[in-house]
């Protein structure tokens, strides 16, 4: 496996969306100020258990825009993880598992990390979190959250550096 050389930009960039996001959640407004522009963000969803995030993840690989895109995508399993810090993608031979914290309520049980754990699966990149992940995301995020979450993406990873 290649060097992941962008890992920490891709990892601050995404930080700086989901902080976007929560702040407007805080707020009740979804309207915020993105560089210079005013736009709409998206309602992101939050899951209470491993099993609402394996109904998302179903959903989402089944979704029509998803199809179009990806059109053989391939089931990902979703489990538990012990550790409350991160969700997690692994692929095993054949089998894709993203393991989530089973602590209700905590950060990582968020539409932004599961998409993100999702596009590894869609990627299958190397390095992880190179060039043809950052596309994947943004084009997931667009396809399942709307236009505004790819777009907000797109250019906060560009600000980052990560391409």
């Amino acid at each position: 496996m290649s060097r992941d050389a962008q890992r920490a930009k891709v990892y601050a960039a995404e930080e700086f969306v989901r902080t976007l996001f929560d702040r407007a959640a805080e707020h009740g407004d979804p309207v915020v100020e993105f560089f210079g522009t005013r736009l709409t963000l998206p309602p992101e969803a939050r899951f209470a258990s491993v099993c609402s995030v394996q109904r998302y993840v179903d959903e989402v690989l089944s979704g029509p825009a998803v199809r179009r895109r990806w059109p053989e995508p391939g089931p990902i399993r979703v489990r538990p993880r012990r550790g409350v810090t991160a969700a997690h993608f692994e692929r095993v031979d054949d089998v894709a598992t993203i393991a989530v914290p089973a602590e209700r309520g905590n950060w990582a049980l968020r539409e932004l990390v599961v998409l993100h754990e999702i596009a590894h699966h869609l990627a299958d990149s190397d390095p992880p979190h190179g060039p043809l992940f950052v596309e994947t995301f943004c084009d997931l995020a667009a396809a399942v959250m709307g236009p505004e979450a790819g777009f907000v993406l797109r250019v906060v990873y560009q600000k980052q550096g990560a391409r």
